[in-house]
């Protein structure tokens, strides 16, 4: 039966072997920003997944695969051990908690499996929503120890007094606030978009950044992929729009537009 929160360890963290490992968040958010960073990871490293977490927090429902063969809700976690970078846990998954409490008891569990594997520092990932289509997307952050500013600054991540207005929401501010509990220095790495869809562009900006403070290479190649195929379907609607928009042929037809 599952409980409020299961976790269940596929190999005990001393089996595993990582050495001050840095884990990273990467669930669904603004845009999909962070969730896609995290699920490229998991598919262009070789990891070897570690942990598996069920809850009552999930949606109440059942995924349908294959031949129609149901699995539940669960998010999970990648171990990979690096070369020249970082050891690493890569938290993954389709889900956050549709419930305040659940969101607070989902983010200690994570932290539960941060300090079981002795991480030595968290990155959590998100997209930071701007209302409207942006060309460049750049990463802000967010930190929960002064003294990554200066790290991240190094790496490319912007710092904006009072952004997001609104805060992180979510598993991405939670975790890197539990984590300030903790002692673990933690920082929120945020993609701008528009929030209007899932944003690949902004997710290599993220990856790009996360290579740099981790020393990691990994292809980017399927993230600008996608990226080309969202700005393609972006110039359709707004061919779709302006066809829409009636056009005025003398200055009295514009008159209330000025």
């Amino acid at each position: 039966m599952i409980q409020r929160v299961d976790v269940k360890y596929l190999k005990k963290p001393e089996e595993v072997g990582l050495e001050n490992p840095v884990m990273i968040e990467g669930l669904p958010g603004i845009g999909h920003v962070g969730k896609l960073v995290a699920d490229h990871l998991v598919k262009m490293l070789d990891v070897e997944k570690v942990v598996e977490l069920y809850s009552h927090h999930f949606p109440p429902q059942v995924m349908v695969g294959e031949n129609g063969v149901v699995k539940l809700p669960k998010n999970e976690v990648y171990a990979y051990k690096g070369d020249n970078s970082p050891d690493l846990l890569i938290l993954v998954g389709d889900y956050q908690s549709i419930s305040n409490e659940g969101h607070y008891e989902l983010a200690n569990a994570y932290l539960k499996i941060a300090k079981d594997f002795k991480v030595s520092r968290i990155y959590t990932l998100g997209g930071y929503g701007i209302g409207k289509l942006i060309e460049e997307p750049y990463v802000i952050g967010a930190v929960n120890d002064e003294s990554l500013i200066d790290v991240l600054r190094d790496a490319g991540v912007k710092f904006e007094n009072g952004e997001p207005a609104g805060g992180i929401i979510g598993a991405a501010g939670l975790i890197i606030g539990l984590a300030m509990l903790e002692n673990i220095p933690s920082a929120c790495l945020m993609g701008t978009t528009s929030g209007y869809m899932v944003d690949p562009k902004s997710a290599k900006a993220v990856l790009e950044v996360l290579m740099r403070l981790l020393n990691l290479e990994v292809s980017v190649e399927d993230l600008e992929e996608r990226a080309k195929e969202m700005e393609r379907l972006i110039a359709q609607i707004k061919e779709m729009q302006e066809a829409q928009i009636p056009q005025f042929k003398s200055d009295d037809d514009l008159r209330y537009f000025r």
